[in-house]
């Protein structure tokens, strides 16, 4: 049994800290949405899986190296949810690559979309003709959310955690400035108030982080 006590040990330490991270970070873990929520999980099955086993680690090595870890993404999640720039870096952001039935082909070509998995693509969307695509968009974890001409409820998510989409901002042939003003105009101080924004029938829909 004292042979296996450090395995039983580590293998608990293990659980507990992917439940807590689980816990911190919502359910990204359980349902990867952008390449920070795979890189998580595998950084920490490799952390469990490789000094599990290990018996030049210690136990309490092993918990350091859990907190550290817990502590970076923690970190990374705050970094992500406040600065623009690193969550661009990070999660990447969505990209167009269809609009008014053009193909931005140099975009295509940046993301390695190639013409013929993008008519799959959009063939898999039951459609067969760019002329009938209003707007193509490449989200953060590689699919593509194509609109219609005649589509009805159309929403564009035009403010995300109190950031703006640029891309959607142009997609929709509007800029900051409108877009600040419009956000002020309805009681806020920035964008930064403004927890998710839509831009549906050609109204800003705003859903702020604390009610007025």
């Amino acid at each position: 049994m004292d042979l296996y006590s450090p395995i039983i040990i580590k293998f608990s330490l293990g659980i507990l800290c992917l439940v807590l991270q689980i816990n911190l970070l919502g359910k990204g873990n359980l349902a990867p949405i952008t390449a920070m929520d795979q890189v998580q999980n595998y950084v920490l099955g490799g952390i469990i899986g490789g000094v599990i086993y290990n018996d030049d680690i210690s136990t309490l090595q092993f918990v350091m190296v859990l907190l550290i870890w817990t502590l970076l993404v923690l970190i990374m999640k705050f970094l992500k949810e406040h600065n623009r720039y690193v969550k661009n870096v990070v999660d990447g952001k969505p990209h167009v690559l269809i609009k008014n039935g053009v193909v931005n082909v140099n975009e295509c070509l940046r993301r390695g979309i190639s013409g013929n998995e993008l008519m799959f693509r959009l063939r898999s969307h039951e459609i067969y003709e760019l002329s009938k695509v209003k707007s193509g968009i490449l989200e953060q974890n590689g699919q593509l959310v194509v609109i219609e001409y005649g589509s009805e409820n159309i929403r564009y998510p035009i403010i995300v955690d109190g950031q703006a989409n640029t891309d959607v901002l142009e997609l929709i042939d509007k800029d900051m400035e409108w877009l600040e003003k419009e956000v002020k105009n309805r009681g806020f101080e920035d964008l930064s108030d403004i927890y998710l924004g839509e831009y549906k029938n050609k109204k800003l829909h705003l859903v702020p982080y604390e009610e007025k």
